[in-house]
C-alpha cells in the first residue's frame, strides 16, 4: 500500500502563476484516520515521512503511528526523519569538514569513488564562532578584531575555502557577516521549501538540522529544526536519515500580553525556568494560545532559541499573520510569502485563533505575571528576580570551595584611574549571542537606555570589559539610523564584531591589571551577558559567576559595576549634579522601544544579504587550490588527519564485550560538553597548551580549543580537560585530573588515558545526572573515544550527546532507578565489565558487573540508552560514519 497512499496524496497547489507539487495531508487522513488536532510540529513530521514514504526506511505504520499519537500522546515508534538541509557554524562545522575530507581518504584506501563522498542536501556554514573580544570599548575595535581573527584563523579558513570548491551543495558565509541562527532566521530560512527539478516545482516545509544547539531559533519562524552533534549532522548531508523515536509533544500555552517595562529576555528566562522544571528532555514542545497574536516573531525566536536551556529538542511556533509579516520585513519575495500562506493553509499547519491541539502535557503562561529577572550565576534554568539577585550572588559565594573569610578586594590603576575592585565586581559585560542580539526590541531599549544613562552623566565603571557582538548587520543599521549608537559607544559598548564571541567563551582577556588584582585575592568576579549560556569556566576563567540578562540590563550592570548592588532599588549612579539615579530614571518605556523599533526597515535586510557568500577583501583573498581530496599539512596545529577511520576495513568487526575497564573519571550532575570538551582558552600548562608548545606555538597565540577542533591532537587533550571539572576521584581539586589506579599516581586525564593504553586497558566514565547538556559538541564524543573510553554509566544524559556517544562507538548506559555511583560507594578503583554486547538490543536491561579493590563482586542492571534500530547498527559498525562509508563501498 505504500506507494499507492504517496501516489493518492500526490497533488499541486497553485500560486499566482506558479505550480507547486507537493503530496497532501488532508488526503493522508482520509485513508489513515483524522489529524486535525495532531500538534503542528508532528504534522510536519507527518508530511516528511509521507514524501519520503519508500516502504523500506519509511512504510505506512510510521505514518499510522503518529496519527495513532493522538490517543495517548504518545508513541514508541523509532521513524527516519529527512531534514531539507543542514546548517554548520565553523567550531562544529571544520571538524565535519575534516571528517568528509577523511571519509574521501578512507573511501579512496577501501577502493571507493571520492566523489561519492559529497552532500546530498543543501549545506550552509556561517562562520561565526572564531571573533574574540581582543580590543573593546574603541572606534577601531571591530576593525582590529576582525583583522586579529584573520590572521589566527588564517589556515582554517583556507580549509574552509577548499571545502567550498571541493564539495557540492556547501556554501560558506564568511566571517563578519552575523550568527549562524540570526543569518538563517533573517535569510536562509523559508518557513516552506521548494526546489526546482527537472522544470517542475516541488514544495514542502522547511526542516533542518544544525550543529549547534541553537539551531532551534528557527522554530520560531514555523521551521522545525533542532541541534545535532557534528557526526549525526554529516550523516545527515550524506544522505543518511535521522533516526528519532516519535516525540512526546508539551504544549505551552501563553496568554496575556508582558507588562511595560519587561522584556523579552525576561520572558524567556521564565519559560526556561517552567519548562526545566516540567521536564521536557528528549520532547517537542510547541507553542499556542491566543498570546500569540501579539507575540513578535523576534520574541518566538527568542524562546526558541533557549530550547536547549530548558532541554527541549525544539521550541516550535506555527506559522500565522505573525510569521508573514516578519518574511516581509526581512526582505522575502511576495512569491515565497503568498506560497508559505497557502501550503500552510492547505496542510493544517497554520495556527488559528482559539487553537488547541492534542499534547502528551500542558503549561500555561500568563504573560502579564513575568518579572524582571536574571538567570545565574551558572545554570540558564536558575532564574532569580532582579530584587534578588545580591542575595543569589552572595549565595553561591558562601557555597564557592576553600573561600577565604574575609571580604577580598584588589586596589589597582588602570587607564590613568585609580579604583577598589571586589567580591561581586562585574568585570565582563556583554551584549552578545544570538538570543537576544536577534531582537530589535530588546537592542533598541539597550540604546535607549544609554543614551538616557549619558545624558544623566554616568559611566561605565571602569573594571567592566564591555562589549556589543550582534548576529547581523542589520542591528548596527537600525541602531545607527535610531541615533543611539553614539550612546553606546560612550558607555564602552562599540561594535566588536558579529558573532557569538562572550556567550561561548570568546570573551577574550579582561585588561592585565584585573586580571591581576582577581587572582591575588582570588575575588569572586561576575559576566552579566544577553546569551544563553553561563556554565562554569565557559564565559572565562578567572570569572566565577555568569549571570544572563537582557541587553539594557548589560548595560545597567556595567553603571553599576557589581553584582551586590540591587539595581532595582539601589543607586547606581549620580548624575552631572551629583543627584542619585535609579534604573527606573533611565529605562525606556514600551512607547519608546516601539518608536525606536519602527525603525527597522526592509531596506536594511535587502542591503545587508544581497551579498550575503562573497566576504570583505581579506576573504576573497584567500587562494586554494581544487582537488577532490585535501593535501594535509604535516607541521599544522589546526588540521590534522584525523585517525577514525586508520585500519578500517570493508566489513565490521564483531562488538567486543568490556572486561576489567579502569574508570577514568567519577563525574557529578549537570557535567555539560563545555566540562568534557572545552571551547574556551587552552591553558599553557595543560596537555594541550604543552603539545602546541611542543610543535612551536606560543601561548599568546593559542587561540581557543574551539578553533583548533580540526586537530584531534589539541582536541583529544583538551577532553575532560575544563577548569572547573570535579572529578570525585581527585576529591577537592578542580581540574582535569584524574588518579591512574596501577601507579596510584594523580595526573591529568589524558595522560591517564595514554598509560592506560599503553598497558591496553579499557576505559569507564561514571556520571550523575543530565550528562552532556549544554552545546552540540562532537569533541566530547570523538575525544572520549580516542582516550579510549568504551563505555559511559550515567543517571541520565542529554539527547545531543547520548547520540554523539553512539556515533562514536562509546555504548551509553543509564542505572536504573535508585541505583547511583553514591549507592554503589564508587570510588574510582573498582574495574568494570560489559558482557554479551554482541547480542545486545536498543534499550534493554544489561548487566554491569563492578568488582571493588578489595575483590568483592556487586552485578548491576543498567539500561541500554542506545534507543533505536539505527543507532545500534550506528554502534555495531564502529561509528555512524563508518556505516556511511560502508554503505557507499556496497
Amino acid at each position: 500500500m505504500s506507494l499507492s497512499l504517496k501516489t493518492q496524496s500526490a497533488a499541486v497547489l497553485t500560486v499566482g502563476s506558479k505550480h507547486y507539487h507537493y503530496y497532501s495531508l488532508p488526503t493522508v487522513m482520509n485513508q489513515l484516520g483524522d489529524a486535525k488536532k495532531l500538534p503542528k510540529s508532528l504534522k510536519v513530521l507527518l508530511e516528511n515521512l509521507l514524501r519520503n514514504l519508500d516502504g523500506k526506511s519509511v512504510v505506512d505504520a510510521d505514518l499510522q503511528a503518529i496519527i495513532d499519537w493522538q490517543k495517548t500522546g504518545h508513541a514508541d515508534r523509532e521513524i527516519a526523519y529527512r531534514p531539507a538541509r543542514v546548517l554548520m557554524q565553523d567550531f562544529t562545522g571544520v571538524p565535519a569538514v575534516v571528517d568528509l575530507a577523511a571519509m574521501r581518504e578512507a573511501v579512496k584506501a577501501l577502493g571507493g569513488n571520492v566523489n561519492q563522498v559529497n552532500p546530498l542536501s543543501p549545506v550552509d556554514l556561517v562562520i561565526d564562532h572564531s571573533v574574540m573580544v581582543d580590543e573593546f570599548a574603541t572606534p577601531q575595535a571591530f576593525t582590529d578584531n576582525v583583522a586579529i581573527e584573520m590572521q589566527r584563523n588564517h589556515e582554517r579558513y583556507l580549509f574552509l575555502r577548499w571545502g567550498q570548491k571541493a564539495f557540492n551543495r556547501f556554501r560558506v558565509v564568511p566571517p563578519g557577516t552575523g550568527i549562524c541562527h540570526q543569518v538563517n532566521l533573517e535569510y536562509l530560512g523559508k518557513a516552506i521549501w521548494y526546489d526546482e527539478i527537472d522544470g517542475v516545482l516541488y514544495a514542502y516545509p522547511d526542516t533542518l538540522v544544525g550543529t549547534d544547539s541553537h539551531t532551534t531559533m528557527i522554530n520560531g519562524l514555523g521551521v522545525l529544526g533542532w541541534g545535532v552533534g557534528g557526526i549525526e549532522a554529516e550523516a545527515a548531508m550524506l544522505g543518511q536519515p535521522v533516526s528519532m523515536l516519535i516525540p512526546d509533544v508539551v504544549g505551552f500555552k501563553l496568554t496575556g500580553k508582558l507588562p511595560e517595562g519587561i522584556t523579552a529576555t525576561d520572558l524567556v528566562l521564565t519559560v526556561t525556568q517552567m519548562l526545566r522544571k516540567h521536564g521536557v528532555v528528549g520532547k517537542f514542545v510547541e507553542f499556542y494560545g491566543d498570546g500569540l497574536a501579539d507575540l513578535p516573531l523576534a520574541d518566538r525566536a527568542t524562546i526558541a532559541n533557549m530550547s536547549p536551556e530548558y532541554g527541549a529538542t525544539c521550541g516550535f511556533f506555527p506559522i500565522d499573520d505573525v510569521t508573514l509579516s516578519y518574511m516581509k520585513l526581512t526582505g522575502r519575495t511576495d512569491d515565497e510569502i503568498a506560497l508559505v500562506k497557502a501550503y500552510s493553509q492547505e496542510q493544517g499547519l497554520w495556527r488559528h485563533a482559539g487553537d488547541e491541539p492534542i499534547f502528551t502535557s500542558t503549561l500555561e503562561l500568563d504573560m502579564s505575571t513575568v518579572e524582571s529577572s536574571l538567570a545565574g550565576p551558572k545554570r540558564p534554568q536558575d532564574r532569580v528576580e532582579l530584587g534578588k539577585v545580591p542575595q543569589a550572588f552572595q549565595s553561591a559565594v558562601d557555597l564557592e570551595l576553600n573561600k577565604k573569610d574575609k571580604s577580598a578586594h584588589s586596589s589597582i590603576n588602570y587607564q590613568d584611574k585609580t579604583f577598589e575592585i571586589t567580591d561581586g565586581a562585574v568585570v565582563i559585560a556583554a551584549i552578545t549571542s544570538c538570543t537576544n542580539t536577534s531582537n530589535p526590541s530588546v537592542l533598541m531599549a539597550a540604546g535607549l537606555l544609554a543614551k538616557k544613562a549619558v545624558e544623566k552623566g554616568l559611566q561605565r565603571q571602569p573594571w567592566v570589559k564591555s562589549s556589543l557582538a550582534p548576529g547581523s548587520k542589520v542591528v548596527t543599521d537600525y541602531l545607527a539610523l535610531a541615533g543611539l549608537t553614539p550612546y553606546l559607544d560612550k558607555l564602552g559598548f562599540n561594535l566588536v564584531g558579529y558573532g557569538c564571541t562572550t556567550c561561548i567563551g570568546n570573551s577574550g582577556p579582561l585588561p592585565e591589571p584585573i586580571e591581576e588584582a582577581i587572582k591575588q585575592t582570588d575575588l569572586t568576579v561576575a559576566a552579566v551577558l544577553s546569551g544563553n549560556r553561563n556554565f562554569e569556566g565557559r564565559i572565562h576563567p578567572l570569572v566565577k559567576t555568569n549571570w544572563l540578562a537582557s541587553p539594557p540590563l548589560v548595560v545597567a550592570y556595567a553603571l553599576a559595576g557589581n553584582m551586590n548592588i540591587n539595581v532595582k532599588t539601589d543607586v547606581i549612579g549620580q548624575d552631572t549634579e551629583g543627584n542619585d539615579v535609579y534604573l527606573k530614571d533611565i529605562w525606556p518605556t514600551s512607547a519608546e522601544i516601539a518608536q525606536a523599533v519602527e525603525k527597522v526597515k526592509t531596506e536594511m535586510y535587502h542591503k545587508e544579504y544581497s551579498a550575503v557568500f562573497d566576504g570583505d577583501e581579506a576573504w576573497r583573498a584567500l587562494q586554494v587550490e581544487s582537488s577532490p581530496t585535501y593535501h594535509w599539512q604535516e607541521d599544522s596545529t589546526y588540521i590534522r588527519h584525523p585517525p577514525f577511520f586508520n585500519g578500517m576495513t570493508a566489513q565490521p568487526s564483531v562488538v567486543q564485550d568490556i572486561h576489567g575497564a579502569n574508570i577514568l573519571a567519577i563525574l557529578g550532575d549537570s557535567v555539560t560538553t563545555d566540562h568534557i570538551s572545552p571551547a574556551g582558552n587552552i591553558k599553557a600548562d595543560s596537555p594541550a597548551g604543552r603539545y602546541l608548545q611542543e610543535h612551536g606555538v606560543a601561548p599568546a597565540d593559542f587561540n581557543s580549543y574551539g578553533s583548533r577542533r580540526g586537530n584531534h591532537e589539541v582536541m583529544m587533550r583538551g577532553t575532560f580537560a575544563n577548569i572547573r571539572i570535579r572529578n570525585e576521584m581527585v576529591p577537592g581539586i578542580e581540574g582535569g585530573y584524574t588518579k591512574h589506579i596501577p601507579s596510584g599516581q594523580q595526573m591529568a586525564i589524558y595522560d591517564a588515558a595514554m598509560l592506560y593504553q599503553q598497558e591496553k586497558r579499557p576505559l569507564a566514565i561514571i556520571a550523575g545526572k543530565e550528562y552532556g547538556s549544554g552545546s552540540s559538541r562532537d569533541w566530547a564524543a570523538k575525544g572520549t573515544n580516542l582516550l579510549g573510553v568504551r563505555v559511559v554509566i550515567a543517571e541520565s544524559y542529554e539527547r545531543i550527546h547520548r547520540s554523539n556517544l553512539i556515533g562514536m562507538g562509546v555504548i551509553p548506559l543509564e542505572f536504573l532507578e535508585g541505583t547511583t555511583r553514591k549507592t554503589l560507594g564508587l570510588k574510582g578503583d573498582e574495574r568494570i565489565d560489559v558482557e554479551y554486547l554482541q547480542s545486545l538490543e536498543p534499550g534493554q536491561k544489561i548487566i554491569v558487573k563492578i568488582t571493588y579493590s578489595d575483590g568483592h563482586v556487586q552485578e548491576i542492571a543498567t539500561r541500554c540508552r542506545i534507543d533505536t534500530a539505527t543507532e545500534m547498527e550506528y554502534y555495531r559498525h564502529g561509528g555512524i560514519l563508518h556505516y556511511v562509508i560502508r554503505q557507499m563501498l556496497h
